[in-house]
C-alpha cells in the first residue's frame, strides 16, 4: 500500500508531533549529559541509568553512594576538572556485591625446578546503578561517600582489661620456666597467671583455664 504525502491532511487525521516544552528538554538534556568518574584507580564514562561493576565498596545492597572524583562533565557544554570539577557529583544506587569473572594464573618454571602452579582469583565487585549527575551542589546533599571497601575505616580493637593489663605490667617472667615460651607465657597471663607465686599455687590437675603442666609449678614455687 503506497500513502501520498499529505494523505492524512486529507483524511482529516494530523501526524502526532513530538512533546515540547520544558519537561520534554529536561528529559533530554538529563539523557544526553554525562560524566567521567574516578572509582578503584580506574575511569568511567557515565549517564544516568547506567549500570555499571566497579571496585568493591564499603557499602550495602539498597543504600545511595555519592561518587565525588568527576574528572568532567558534559552537558549544554563541556568542563574538565583540574584534576576534578568542582561541586560536581555522580550518584547511584547499590544493587549488590558480585564478583567478577574468574581468571587463571598458571606458573611454570622448568629450569633446575621443574614447578607448575595454578591460581584462581575472582575480584570482588560492586555493582551500582547511576541514578543522577550533579553539575554543581554536590557538598551539600549529605549522601553518603563511594568509599572503597579496602579504603575503609576498620574497627578499633577492644582495649585490653585492665586487670589484664595490669597484671602484665607487675608480673613476672614466666618465660624463664623451662618448657614455658612467649606463646605459653601469653596464655597463662590471659588465665589470670602473672607471677611466680600464682603460678606456684596453681594445682595442675584441676586448673581448667589453660595448661599447665606440673613441672612448672614446682619450678615455679622455687623462684618464689
Amino acid at each position: 500500500m503506497i500513502v501520498r504525502e499529505g494523505a492524512l491532511f486529507e483524511a482529516g487525521m494530523t501526524p502526532e508531533t513530538p512533546e515540547t516544552g520544558p519537561k520534554n528538554a529536561a528529559e533530554k538534556e538529563r539523557r544526553t549529559m554525562f560524566a567521567v568518574m574516578k572509582t578503584g584507580g580506574k575511569q568511567y564514562k557515565v549517564q544516568s541509568g547506567d549500570t555499571l561493576r566497579v571496585e568493591k565498596l564499603a557499602a550495602d545492597a539498597g543504600e545511595t553512594v555519592q561518587f565525588n572524583d568527576i574528572l568532567m562533565l558534559s552537558g549544554d557544554s563541556t568542563v574538565v576538572g583540574a584534576p576534578f570539577v568542582a561541586g560536581a557529583a555522580v550518584q547511584a544506587e547499590v544493587i549488590d556485591q558480585v564478583k567478577g569473572d574468574k581468571l587463571i594464573h598458571f606458573v611454570k618454571r622448568r629450569r633446575k625446578h621443574s614447578s607448575q602452579r595454578t591460581k584462581g582469583h575472582r575480584q570482588q565487585l560492586t555493582l551500582v546503578r547511576v541514578t543522577e549527575i550533579l553539575a554543581e551542589g554536590a557538598d551539600a546533599t549529605g549522601v553518603k561517600a563511594a568509599i572503597g571497601a579496602g579504603s575503609a575505616p576498620k574497627a578499633a580493637a577492644p582495649a585490653a582489661a585492665p586487670k589484664a593489663a595490669a597484671a602484665v605490667e607487675s608480673g613476672d617472667d614466666l618465660t624463664q620456666i623451662n618448657g614455658v615460651g612467649p606463646a605459653a607465657a601469653k596464655k597463662l597471663v590471659e588465665a589470670g597467671i602473672a607471677t611466680f607465686a600464682q603460678l606456684a599455687a596453681v594445682d595442675p590437675e584441676t586448673f581448667e583455664a589453660t595448661k599447665v603442666k606440673p613441672e612448672w609449678v614446682e619450678q615455679a614455687k622455687t623462684l618464689v
